[in-house]
């Protein structure tokens, strides 16, 4: 496993929801990487959001490792979801909040 995988998951289990996105939260850089930020803003839950984009390296072992393809990728307790794609869907199961309330212990 190389040190930048190594750095990821350390990241990963640092944060009980983090973003691989392109941007920042204060500026995101696309539309998609927003519409993750509005997505966890509605829980009040923290999250971290990492710009995966200003890291080729970084970006391409975030690809290896979920072997999904596009940004952002959103990690939640550790474990790898997807994209909002997946989360809305899973929001309209009724899935995602008690996923976050036991992640952090509510």
């Amino acid at each position: 496993m190389s040190e930048l995988e190594d750095q990821i998951k350390e990241e990963i289990a640092a944060h009980k929801i983090i973003i691989y996105g392109k941007g920042t939260k204060e500026a995101p850089q696309c539309g998609f990487t927003v519409e993750t930020i509005q997505f966890f803003n509605k829980y009040g839950y923290p999250f971290e959001v990492v710009n995966a984009l200003s890291d080729p390296t970084k970006r391409e072992a975030l690809t290896k490792m979920t072997n999904w393809p596009t940004l952002p990728k959103v990690f939640i307790d550790g474990k790898f979801y997807g994209d909002t794609d997946i989360l809305d869907e899973m929001e309209a199961k009724g899935e995602v909040e008690p996923l976050l309330k036991a992640a952090f212990g509510d």
